[in-house]
């Protein structure tokens, strides 16, 4: 494994921050930053020298990826190691990042929105706030719907839909 030059190591070091303020670990962040980066799969080994981190964390980082579904294994003839490698794709990267948060943060809260909502009543809750959670069931659904709809959306498509935004500036009033 090549050492890394100081923009990679820049890069990896960023992607591990902005992971931590996203909630991520750390050290996860700089593993998927350095196979994003990286022209071929690499070995778990390979990663912890690159990054200079425990085999065990390289481990557990790379199943966390493996959940999210932005890491994959591969392997190589006559090579029985698992190498690891990111997806390329930065829209699909993206979209697998929402997915996941989706499921793990969004979904819960609708399905809490949705039985808060329905208990108010029977709990004897005011007025005010049983209109308030409906308010926000009601936003999270329609959200949920937006992304669902989205989601189905193929690449270009959603590309063409986000770069929109200039025209829509332009008609509506800009920044």
């Amino acid at each position: 494994m090549a050492t890394l030059g100081e923009l990679e190591k820049q890069f990896v070091l960023h992607w591990g921050e902005m992971g931590a303020r996203w909630g991520l670990n750390r050290t996860v962040a700089q593993i998927h930053a350095l196979l994003y980066l990286s022209a071929r799969p690499l070995a778990a080994d390979d990663i912890c020298e690159a990054l200079d981190v425990a085999r065990s964390n390289v481990s557990n980082g790379l199943k966390e990826l493996q959940n999210w579904g932005v890491v994959r294994v591969s392997h190589v003839l006559g090579d029985r190691r698992d190498l690891f490698e990111s997806i390329g794709d930065v829209w699909e990267m993206f979209r697998k990042v929402l997915d996941e948060r989706k499921r793990r943060e969004i979904d819960p809260t609708l399905q809490f929105l949705r039985e808060s909502a329905e208990q108010a009543e029977a709990a004897g809750v005011t007025a005010h706030t049983r209109a308030r959670l409906v308010e926000m069931r009601d936003f999270f659904e329609t959200m949920c719907r937006w992304y669902d709809d989205l989601r189905k959306l193929p690449t270009e498509r959603l590309v063409q839909f986000v770069r929109l935004r200039d025209m829509v500036e332009r008609v509506f009033g800009g920044r």
